[in-house]
């Protein structure tokens, strides 16, 4: 089975603080499989660390204001070209993301407050058809 990652959720520190979201039960779920690493802000040119950015608008807005989107859309669209390329059976990306969130996202009040929806990478991934999960449907 080859599964696409969120390279955060695989202890890679990319997340917009530096950090990662390592994930032991998803870790050891992998084992067994061809992983393929994806992080769509990176991918778009964002640095580690960077301004936390949610959604507004349609929008990619750090928490400056200034506004991300086209490098969430570069990511993304790179994303998609190594899920293309790749064909992964599954997708597994970081929740609530702005890039990877596949169910909720912040609302953009930077206030921590969820809504439904999905991040730049899910949505377009999700449009082509990939089937996408998160680490708590598997585990």
């Amino acid at each position: 089975m080859k599964v696409l990652v969120s390279a955060c959720l695989l202890g890679d520190n990319c997340k917009y603080n530096g950090k990662n979201n390592f994930n032991e039960k998803l870790f050891r779920f992998l084992a067994d499989k061809e992983v393929i690493s994806i992080c769509p802000e990176v991918f778009g040119g964002l640095s580690t660390p960077r301004s936390p950015v949610e959604i507004v608008g349609g929008k990619a807005i750090n928490k400056l204001g200034e506004d991300c989107t086209a490098q969430f859309e570069k990511g993304a669209k790179i994303a998609l070209e190594i899920a293309e390329r790749e064909q992964p059976d599954l997708i597994i990306l970081q929740p609530r993301s702005p890039s990877c969130g596949a169910k909720q996202i912040y609302d953009g009040t930077f206030s921590g407050k969820l809504i439904g929806g999905q991040g730049f990478t899910a949505r377009l991934l999700k449009e082509k058809g990939f089937l996408l999960k998160e680490p708590g449907d598997l585990i």
